[in-house]
């Protein structure tokens, strides 16, 4: 039960870390794109930097909110692993000897 808990956990992080890079991976084409409207200075592109770093402060926003989860998620699964009782793999009653009087 409890590497199945820490299974389903490690998946979790894997997930969000997967969408965090895509986010990442999505801003710095944005960001590439705006350097490249702004150097041109022409006002349509101008003009579209103003689309483009709207949709870079939302990416940043949904990045931050990711990490505030994973940050939750974890101080939870810490918490949650350190409130079990302690699993014992040699648990096999003790046999002893008993010499008769």
């Amino acid at each position: 039960m409890e590497g199945e808990l820490n299974g389903k956990i490690v998946q979790n992080f894997q997930r969000s870390f997967v969408q965090v890079q895509k986010i990442l991976d999505q801003n710095r084409l944005l960001i590439n794109e705006i350097n490249q409207n702004h150097e041109s200075n022409t006002p349509h592109n101008l003009t579209r930097n103003v689309g483009l770093i709207r949709e870079l402060n939302n990416n940043i926003t949904k990045v931050v909110h990711l990490y505030a989860h994973l940050s939750t998620s974890f101080t939870k699964s810490i918490h949650a692993s350190s409130t079990q009782p302690p699993h014992h793999f040699n648990s096999a009653p003790d046999h002893k000897r008993h010499r008769p009087t």
